[in-house]
């Protein structure tokens, strides 16, 4: 299986950087980018550098290469998901404009009717989000803002990233257990089965 991922200017780059830390040790390509601001919000949000996140996937391109395998169609990919995605790469992917290659390549991904998930970040959301959204998810593009789930009583932010990052490799019809899953048994009182056995 081959993937791209995308990290742009958001809040939110530990998402992607999760990705490709569960990518890492799978038997999955990775193909990555990180645009200008990806690459600084990343600095600034979180412990890690761009070389580490680099290193943990396949292949990386920088954003201004317009020539890069994946931006050719002839470039076999299982898809593509952005995460974070900021709302001006949403804008520029719903209107066709490929300033730099994460919207390059997922205009491919479209083009080629592959699956693209967009991992959009941003509160609140204005009509033009909204209508961004609505417009890409008729043309078949998986809207996946990052919203934690509770029913699996995470007990660290790690806990919400990892299933958040599961639930969105996920839809490539990739299944690695980062966390706990749903299994139908309800617990009472916020505490983990776990705890209570």
């Amino acid at each position: 299986m081959r993937l791209i991922v995308g990290i742009t200017g958001s809040t939110g780059s530990i998402f992607g950087i999760r990705l490709l830390q569960i990518l890492k040790d799978s038997a999955i390509e990775s193909h990555l980018v990180i645009s200008k601001w990806g690459a600084r919000t990343l600095l600034h949000e979180t412990p890690y550098t761009t070389d580490y996140v680099k290193a943990l996937a396949t292949c990386t391109y920088p954003d201004s290469d317009q020539g890069a395998a994946i931006s050719s169609g002839s470039f076999i990919t299982d898809g593509m998901i952005i995460a974070p995605c900021s709302m001006r790469t949403l804008a520029a992917i719903a209107n066709g404009q490929g300033d730099n290659l994460i919207h390059r390549a997922a205009d491919v991904i479209l083009k080629e009717r592959r699956k693209l998930a967009l991992m959009v970040r941003e509160a609140p959301l204005n009509a033009i989000h909204l209508e961004n959204m609505l417009k890409l998810s008729r043309m078949g593009v998986v809207i996946i803002p990052p919203v934690p789930a509770f029913y699996n009583h995470p007990q660290t932010l790690d806990d919400m990233i990892n299933h958040i990052a599961m639930r969105a490799l996920d839809q490539f019809g990739i299944h690695i257990d980062a966390t706990t899953r749903w299994d139908g048994m309800m617990s009472t009182g916020g505490v983990p089965r776990t705890e209570r056995q």
